[in-house]
C-alpha cells in the first residue's frame, strides 16, 4: 500500500510543516491510522461479495468504479492533468489501481486476508532490489536487514516447510499485487520532479479513472451477476447486505482511504506515515481473525511480527547524508497503498514516500 522516493532527506509534502506543533503532529498520527483502518477493512468486506458469487475481478471493477465516480469532481477539477502527466496517470491507474486491486482481490479468493496482506509487504524488499541491483545504487545496512527479516518472516506465514500449505496461484498473485506496487513506487517519482508538480488529489482522482476504463475493458462487467448485491453476503456466519459491502469498499476502504493518507502525509514527516502505514496488515489480520474466523497458526502469526518489524526498521532506515539517488529519474507515474498501500515506504538508502500518496494502493 497501499506506496516520490529520494534517497536523501526528503522534503515536506506541499503544505507540510516538520516544525508542526505536537497537537498537529498528534492530529497526523490519528489520521494515519484511520487509513490505515480504511485501508485494512478492505479485504475483509471484498472476501463474503466474492464467496457469495461475485467474481474477483468484478469486485475490484465495482471498487475502483465507484471510488471513481465518488472523485470525478476533483478529476474534473484537475482536468489538465492528462495533458500534462499522460504517463504519471497511465502509469498509476495500471499498476497502484488496476494492478494492485484485481491481483489482491484474485488472491483472497483463495487464501486467508491477512496472509495475502503480509505477502504485498514484499513491495518494499523488491523496490530496495532494484535500487540495488538495477540502478546500481547504495543501499543502508538497516534498510538490508528490514528486508532479510522481512523475507524471513513471509517464509514462516506461508509456512514453506510444509510444502506450501495455501493454494500455490493465491500466493502467486499476492506477489503479483507487491510487484505492481514495485512499479507504482518506481514509477511515481515523475509526479514530484522540477517545477511542474502535480496536486496528488488530482493524481488520485485521474489514477482511479484510468484504473476504472482499464478494468471495465478486462473485466466486462455486463457479464456480472448483478442479481448477487441485491442479496446478502456470509460474514463468519452472520447475513449481511451485499450493497452496504460494497458501500464500505467504495466509500471507507478506498476513497476515504487515499484522501485520509494525503492528508496525513501532509501533516507528518513522509517516514513516519509511512511506518504507520505498517499497521494496515495487523488491522487487517485481526479484522479477518473477527469478522471472517481466518484464524492464523502460531508461526504464522510470529511470522507476520517479523514482517512487520523488517517493514518498520527498513522504513525507519536514514538516509546517508552524502548520497542522493533518484529512483526514477526520468520515469513515469500507492498509492493501497496504498493501497494501499503498502504505502509503506522503500527500504534502502533511505527511501521515504513524498508521493501522489503515502498511503497504501493495495488493499
Amino acid at each position: 500500500m497501499s506506496g516520490s522516493w529520494e534517497a536523501q532527506p526528503s522534503p515536506p509534502a506541499p503544505g507540510a510543516s516538520r516544525g508542526a506543533s505536537p497537537r498537529g503532529r498528534g492530529a497526523g498520527l490519528g489520521i494515519a491510522l484511520l487509513s490505515a483502518l480504511a485501508f485494512g477493512g478492505s479485504g475483509v468486506a471484498a472476501k463474503p461479495l466474492i464467496s457469495a458469487g461475485l467474481e474477483p475481478l468484478h469486485v475490484t471493477w465495482l471498487r475502483v468504479a465507484g471510488a471513481a465516480l465518488v472523485m470525478l469532481p476533483l478529476a474534473w477539477r484537475h482536468r489538465d492533468l492528462p495533458r500534462r502527466r499522460p504517463a504519471l496517470l497511465a502509469g498509476y491507474g495500471l499498476f497502484a489501481v488496476a494492478g494492485v486491486q484485481a491481483c489482491y482481490f484474485a488472491a483472497l479468493s483463495r487464501i486467508p486476508v491477512g496472509v495475502a496482506l503480509l505477502i504485498e509487504y514484499l513491495a518494499p524488499a523488491l523496490v530496495l532490489g532494484w535500487v540495488r541491483f538495477v540502478q546500481k545504487r547504495p543501499v543502508t545496512r538497516a534498510a538490508a536487514v528490514g528486508v532479510v527479516l522481512a523475507v524471513g518472516g513471509l517464509a514462516c506465514v506461508v509456512e514453506v516447510w510444509s510444502g506450501l500449505s495455501f493454494d500455490a496461484l493465491g500466493i502467486a498473485l499476492a506477489l503479483g499485487a507487491a510487484c505492481c506496487q514495485v512499479g507504482y513506487f518506481v514509477l511515481s517519482d515523475h509526479g514530484t520532479d522540477g517545477d511542474d508538480t502535480v496536486d496528488p488529489l488530482g493524481v488520485i482522482a485521474h489514477g482511479l479513472l484510468t484504473g476504472a476504463v482499464v478494468l471495465t475493458v478486462i473485466a466486462r462487467p455486463w457479464g456480472m451477476d448483478w442479481s448477487v448485491l441485491g442479496g446478502g453476503a456470509e460474514m463468519n456466519g452472520t447475513r449481511v447486505p451485499a450493497v452496504l459491502l460494497l458501500a464500505w469498499i467504495v466509500l471507507i476502504a478506498t476513497v476515504a482511504a487515499y484522501l485520509t493518507g494525503v492528508i496525513s502525509i501532509r501533516r507528518l514527516s513522509p517516514q513516519v506515515a509511512g511506518v504507520v502505514a505498517c499497521l494496515e496488515a495487523v488491522i487487517a489480520t485481526v479484522l479477518a481473525w473477527v469478522l471472517l474466523g481466518e484464524h492464523l497458526s502460531v508461526p504464522q502469526i510470529l511470522g507476520g511480527v517479523v514482517v512487520l518489524a523488517g517493514a518498520f526498521i527498513a522504513q525507519s532506515a536514514k538516509p546517508k547524508a552524502t548520497e542522493t539517488v533518484r529512483v526514477a529519474g526520468a520515469g513515469a507515474g500507492p498509492g493501497t497503498g496504498v493501497e494501499d498501500g503498502a504505502g509503506a515506504g522503500v527500504p534502502g538508502s533511505g527511501v521515504s514516500p513524498a508521493s501522489p500518496t503515502s498511503a497504501s494502493p493495495t488493499s
